[in-house]
């Protein structure tokens, strides 16, 4: 905890309907990641009561200044080599369990996502930013490289080339070129850049959950599979879609011409 901060959670969680948006609230460190910033975020993520019949999860930053800054560099400078693997083996498992939720994962990145920041946006499926936002992998400058699955994750976002060149060189990236490489999906000018990602969180919860659930992980296997390896799982999801009540209602009420009542069985 740093000078300013108050007992208050580093992780705030909330439901919106369907949406659970979690909240990093570490405003006066920029909302560095730490410890017990880690530890609620992976509760967060095997939190049931929490969790139950959501359709999407939005991850943020408090306040208007950064998503997350980075790690906190105060709590990293006192670490030995022991201690630096325990703290991106933590860091990485849980970036891990956010990435493997079963329901989509969207960042709604305001100010600066630096380091662990930019990490923990790309464990998330769809990374919506505000005008101000920025990215970067700037760890080369304290003479590390990142830790919680940066030089892995960023070569399947945005290729192996530029993932090296902003890994070698810290360079930041503003909103409009994130879209442009791929480290994000759109800028938001118009809103709120929180309220349009539960916009988008709310427009996905509106489909099939089912069928959502099973593109998610076909998406993500895309990552690591060949090309046939990949295109025989699509095949065998797409016919598991067949054997649920979702495909039987979709279909349904398009040939009827009204509006799908989907359960999620």
């Amino acid at each position: 905890m740093t000078p300013g901060e108050t007992a208050e959670p580093v992780v705030r969680s909330e439901r919106r309907g369907r949406v659970v948006i979690l909240t990093i609230s570490r405003p006066n460190a920029l909302n560095a990641l730490n410890a017990d910033v880690l530890d609620a975020l992976g509760a967060a993520c095997v939190d049931e009561g929490l969790l139950d019949g959501a359709a999407a999860v939005v991850i943020t930053g408090a306040g208007p200044k950064a998503f997350v800054a980075g790690a906190d560099i105060a709590a990293m400078s006192a670490l030995d080599v022991e201690g630096a693997r325990a703290f991106a083996h933590r860091g990485q498992v849980v970036f891990d369990a956010l990435a493997g939720l079963p329901i989509p994962v969207i960042a709604a990145v305001n100010g600066f996502a630096l380091g662990g920041g930019c990490e923990l946006t790309l464990a998330c499926d769809l990374v919506l930013a505000a005008p101000n936002a920025v990215f970067g992998q700037p760890e080369v400058k304290l003479g590390v490289i990142p830790g919680f699955g940066g030089t892995q994750r960023l070569v399947r976002r945005v290729g192996t080339m530029r993932a090296a060149e902003l890994c070698f060189s810290a360079r930041n990236v503003k909103a409009e070129e994130a879209v442009a490489i791929g480290l994000a999906l759109r800028v938001v000018s118009d809103v709120p850049v929180l309220d349009a990602a539960v916009a988008l969180a709310e427009q996905i919860a509106a489909v099939g959950p089912v069928a959502v659930r099973l593109c998610k992980q076909a998406v993500n296997a895309a990552n690591d599979a060949d090309l046939r390896s990949g295109l025989l799982l699509e095949r065998d999801l797409f016919a598991l879609c067949f054997s649920t009540a979702d495909q039987k209602e979709g279909m349904a009420a398009f040939l009827g011409k009204r509006p799908a009542s989907f359960t999620g069985n």
